[in-house]
């Protein structure tokens, strides 16, 4: 019984250390990018966006480094609002909630 709940163990340690390196390469692909100027650091995306929220907490953002966009999370009265970002230029180019 103790081999087949080892075994999971190791089955679960490995994927999360796959989705470790995963986020890692991501990470280095965006210090790349910006280095090159093809990407907005996200405290400029930052500068942008949250002045044009109308008193919106900001709660974090994600960001898809296929695509290149940021997606900013904010809460105003108890509605969560999503905004779309786009890494290269920094335009709004999505947004849902209230």
């Amino acid at each position: 019984m103790k081999f087949p709940l080892a075994l999971a163990a190791c089955a679960v340690l490995a994927s999360c250390g796959h989705a470790h390196a995963q986020r890692r390469g991501d990470q280095i692909e965006v210090l790349v990018q910006m280095r090159n100027g093809r990407l907005l650091p996200l405290r400029e995306i930052e500068r942008r966006v949250l002045p044009t929220m109308g008193g919106a907490q900001y709660i974090g953002f994600d960001f898809d480094s296929d695509s290149g966009i940021y997606t900013l999370k904010f809460l105003r009265n108890g509605d969560v609002i999503w905004v779309d970002v786009d890494g290269r230029s920094g335009q709004i180019i999505g947004r849902t909630g209230n």
